[in-house]
């Protein structure tokens, strides 16, 4: 049975909208590669790839372009609802027929519940021991038109797009192989320029920025939605959707610190208003255009770029960059 927020849930990933929701059903894709990459001239050889969002929309796109290019591994579609990631496996499978290298399986997942994260994270241990790849592309966002106060579309925005996001990485980042990757797909809605005061913004982008800073961050937001007093707080824009990216932008930045010694490259990117069922068609990027710039990321042979917020596979600067379709 769904909830009221998931009956207007829509995908809008790269909406710089104040009440948008991105479905809960985008949810875990994993990618598995049991042999080299063909092709690749690094050298490193990625045997297990993560990514979250996968049974429409963006997510689904990404698995799709990556089991047509990454040859002789596997690819986990996974979602919180077991009918709809089957049907969507089924899908792919048959959508691209002989262009598919890789195999593509199903496996349930919703980054809100920590219990579903655990037995994936014990699934790839168990099957594979690990995994190499992860791209994090589950997300929410409330419609225009929801009824719900600012408060509770802070709570549920926030609790999914970065309290999800980030519950499933210390759960799968112990899993996560030397010379990894990291994509944390993001929106150009997390742009910090105009929407949050100057000490929030140099908090944000402090070279010795926290997690527990970042939360405090989030968590400001949802008590001055309470409060009604989010402008006097510093956050100029009142959107749970913006608040929730900026916070996901400033997780990929610690994170990318944080692994740089093991040599795993962690990025942000934008996929753009993609032309979705969730975005009633509105966008015009096609999901494919959408999925290339997490694709590339995702199977980024160097080692750059490394900790950048990306768009059209290049780096954009969050802190002051204007909005780009």
């Amino acid at each position: 049975m769904s909830t009221p927020q998931q009956d207007h849930a829509m995908d809008i990933e790269g909406i710089p909208n104040g009440n948008t929701f991105v479905d809960f059903e985008k949810q875990f894709i994993t990618v598995q590669r049991t042999t080299a990459w063909r092709g690749c001239e690094c050298g490193i050889i990625f045997k297990s790839t993560s990514v979250t969002g996968a049974n429409k929309g963006i997510g689904y796109g990404i698995v799709k372009g990556l089991a047509e290019k990454v040859s002789g591994g596997i690819v986990y579609l996974t979602a919180r609802n077991e009918t709809l990631g089957k049907q969507s496996l089924g899908k792919v499978i048959s959508e691209l027929g002989e262009k598919r290298n890789s195999e593509i399986r199903y496996h349930q997942l919703d980054i809100t519940d920590r219990n579903s994260i655990q037995t994936f994270a014990e699934y790839l241990k168990k099957e594979h021991g690990g995994f190499d790849v992860l791209v994090n592309n589950a997300g929410f966002a409330f419609k225009n038109a929801a009824t719900e106060p600012p408060e509770e579309q802070a709570r549920v925005t926030i609790g999914v797009n970065y309290e999800g996001t980030k519950q499933t990485c210390d759960i799968l980042f112990p899993l996560l192989r030397d010379n990894g990757r990291v994509v944390n797909v993001c929106s150009q809605a997390g742009l910090l320029a105009g929407r949050y005061s100057d000490d929030i913004i140099a908090k944000l982008t402090s070279p010795t920025l926290t997690v527990a800073e970042i939360d405090k961050f989030a968590n400001d937001y949802i008590q001055a939605c309470i409060d009604k007093n989010t402008r006097e707080k510093g956050y100029f824009y009142i959107s749970a959707y913006c608040t929730s990216k900026a916070a996901l932008i400033a997780l990929t930045m610690v994170q990318s610190r944080a692994l740089r010694s093991r040599n795993i490259v962690v990025n942000g990117c934008c996929p753009g208003y993609v032309d979705t069922d969730m975005t009633s068609h509105k966008g015009p990027l096609t999901i494919e255009e959408g999925a290339d710039t997490p694709i590339y990321l995702a199977t980024l042979e160097g080692n750059e770029p490394n900790g950048c917020f990306i768009y059209r596979r290049k780096p954009l600067d969050w802190t002051a960059a204007k909005l780009s379709m």
